[in-house]
């Protein structure tokens, strides 16, 4: 298994893992038409927040939606990578990924949890996943869960790297 490094060394790979595509895939869930997402965006696919610029068609195939899924985890991995100063496992990325995914790469860079990261305070930054549970000020059960599946493959990562 590849190490991911900081950013001022080689990236470990250009792809997020299977592990992390499952991740993503499990809490978005799959939509072959647009609809706003809880946070209002106009949303298809696994979780692909629609632009002004792009055409698509629909019903939209899975087979087109993991594409583009993946294009979209391949962007927040790049936002991400350079915001990332320690060596880290591929799980812990996993998980950073999926969360960054989700809230986007800005929020991950003006967080707590990023600061925690940089500063080798895992359980900290383990910590901090629970703390995005909210979408339009309310608790969502469904980002509960996923907090806490990213939070334990983060420590699945930092075992590891240990």
């Amino acid at each position: 298994m590849v190490w991911f490094k900081g950013c001022n060394a080689n990236i470990w790979k250009d792809k997020v893992t299977d592990k992390c595509v499952e991740l993503v895939k499990k809490y978005e869930g799959f939509r072959a038409v647009p609809y706003l997402c809880p946070a209002g965006y106009p949303t298809v696919g696994y979780g692909h927040v629609i632009t002004k610029e792009e055409t698509l068609q629909y019903p939209m195939s899975r087979e087109f939606a993991e594409e583009l899924l993946l294009q979209d985890l391949v962007k927040i991995e790049m936002l991400i990578k350079p915001m990332i100063k320690v060596d880290i496992h591929p799980y812990m990325l996993d998980a950073l990924i999926s969360f960054s995914f989700n809230v986007g790469a800005y929020a991950f860079r003006a967080s707590t949890l990023r600061r925690k990261l940089n500063n080798h305070e895992w359980y900290e930054c383990a910590e901090q996943f629970l703390r995005w549970i909210y979408a339009g000020g309310e608790i969502l059960k469904g980002l509960i869960k996923r907090r806490q599946e990213e939070k334990e493959l983060f420590l699945e990562g930092v075992k590891l790297y240990g």
